[in-house]
């Protein structure tokens, strides 16, 4: 377990998620509450039916948020979340809703309990970046 400060220098958290396939499972089980939550269905319903790249661009995202490589600028060049979203209505119930998939996600993987905790608490703020409705 590193200490809590440890997380976001370097790659540290990258490293804590396991890499890029621990965050690929994290995807995976964040896009499968999206899918369960009945709460979460106005979220779900703004994504592609098929979700192949949903997941690929999350991972990529996630994987140089976190300190790893860029591979979301790799492939789909430069991002700015609150920019991509913006044609989106992204309210508090939506965001909520989002990183309640997210801590459904993060209590299925194997990643140290601080990070988890970490990762949600850091994670609150590109989603609060997304909100552009009161």
């Amino acid at each position: 377990m590193l200490e809590p400060s440890a997380y976001g220098r370097g790659d540290t958290s990258f490293q804590a998620a396991g890499g890029e396939s621990g965050l690929r499972r994290l995807v995976d089980d964040f896009y499968r509450a999206m899918d369960q939550r009945p709460d979460s269905a106005h979220i779900r319903a703004m994504h592609p039916r098929d979700l192949t790249e949903s997941r690929d661009k999350l991972t990529r995202f996630l994987c140089g948020w976190l300190g790893g490589p860029s591979l979301y600028r790799e492939k789909y060049g430069p991002i700015s979340i609150p920019q991509s979203h913006r044609h989106l209505v992204i309210g508090a119930a939506e965001r909520d809703a989002w990183l309640a998939c997210m801590a459904d996600a993060l209590a299925q993987q194997p990643f140290a309990e601080d990070f988890k905790a970490y990762l949600l608490r850091a994670l609150s703020v590109p989603a609060e970046r997304c909100r552009n409705q009161d």
